[in-house]
């Protein structure tokens, strides 16, 4: 039986990773951040939590990763641990530099004394940057121009893992992934951010979303078909650094546009744009070519953007009509305490 070691197990693609190396056959390991609440929504919700080994354990703490591999002696280690919001960078670029940036010297220190040991390292769409604004789509060969600390971070990871590569002759590859999406995505993204807003102004819970920046374009994909392309990339005979995305862009509107329309409402009458939610620099345009992956991996995305939209609107439905009959939440929901409030002083009145 191989065993895998997923960094960062508790987030939307180590949930998704877990489940699918579970398939697989593998004994999955995974690492988790202590802290007072664990957070653990995704696991349960795909049934899986204690299907798991979970260690604690810190990216940016050596000690506890050795720990971690010493227990799990994988075979396989999937680097997914990463202060992973973009606008959230730009107000702590130190915290994302150490956990994106520096964590990964970590693991390639470890990976470098256990030669048969193979390593997955997340990479970023994020890293080509301005490069994408004259609408191509992007593969390995083009320009990384990083916008933002966190794609910064993360060129630093991707050249760190590229030159322990070459270098030392450690089987590590880059995974360059576009934006993907699932109802597991956590709320601070806009994706998510927008689908739980519709579905909370669906309920009557929400009056209006403020967003940022409606007029960028982004490569969507849906992320339980994108961890398939980790576990490929691992099945290789040799490493090598892969774009994964789905070829196609739309609009942040487009997405907006969508999320209103699944749940028959018009997305003009609840959306504003307020300013301050806008970055400092943003990337006008993502658009990535997955050619390579498909004639090497044999990859290819199977979810249509419209399916996608509609699967994370019907999840937000579903979970937020039973938190208003159960009163119960079991997943990452802001505001739930005030939205008790709100159903109670509704069925008073009635």
């Amino acid at each position: 039986m191989k065993k895998a070691l997923i960094i960062g197990i508790t987030g939307q693609d180590g949930a998704y990773l877990s489940n699918f190396l579970l398939k697989k056959g593998y004994k999955v390991y995974g690492t988790y951040r202590r802290n007072s609440s664990p957070n653990f929504w995704r696991l349960k919700a795909l049934g899986i939590l204690n299907k798991v080994t979970l260690i604690s354990a810190d990216i940016t703490d050596s000690p506890s990763l050795t720990e971690a591999v010493k227990i799990s002696n994988p075979d396989e280690i999937y680097n997914l641990a990463a202060q992973s919001n973009v606008g959230a960078s730009f107000d702590q670029p130190y915290l994302t530099a150490q956990v994106n940036g520096i964590g990964i010297i970590h693991l390639l220190e470890i990976v470098r004394s256990r030669k048969k040991t193979k390593l997955y390292q997340a990479s970023t769409s994020e890293l080509y940057g301005d490069s994408g604004n004259a609408k191509k789509a992007l593969n390995e060969e083009d320009v990384f121009m990083p916008n933002s600390p966190y794609a910064a971070s993360k060129l630093y990871a991707f050249h760190m893992s590229r030159i322990y590569r070459d270098s030392y002759n450690i089987f590590v590859s880059n995974g360059i992934l576009f934006n993907h999406e699932s109802p597991l995505r956590g709320v601070e993204f806009l994706t998510r951010k927008t689908t739980n807003a519709v579905a909370r102004i669906k309920l009557g819970l929400q009056k209006k979303l403020y967003l940022g920046n409606l007029e960028s374009y982004r490569d969507w994909g849906f992320a339980p078909d994108y961890v398939e392309s980790m576990w490929l990339m691992l099945q290789q005979d040799h490493p090598d650094d892969f774009v994964i995305s789905t070829g196609k862009a739309y609009q942040v509107k487009d997405f907006v546009k969508e999320a209103f329309s699944s749940a028959g409402l018009d997305w003009k009458r609840y959306v504003k744009v307020q300013e301050t939610l806008k970055r400092p620099k943003d990337v006008i345009y993502l658009r990535g070519d997955y050619s390579k992956a498909k004639k090497l991996l044999g990859w290819e995305p199977r979810t249509e953007f419209k399916e996608l939209v509609a699967k994370m609107v019907k999840a937000d439905l579903l979970r937020w009509d039973q938190f208003i009959t159960k009163g119960k939440i079991s997943w990452d929901a802001p505001n739930y305490s005030e939205d008790l409030n709100v159903i109670s002083r509704t069925r008073e009145k009635k």
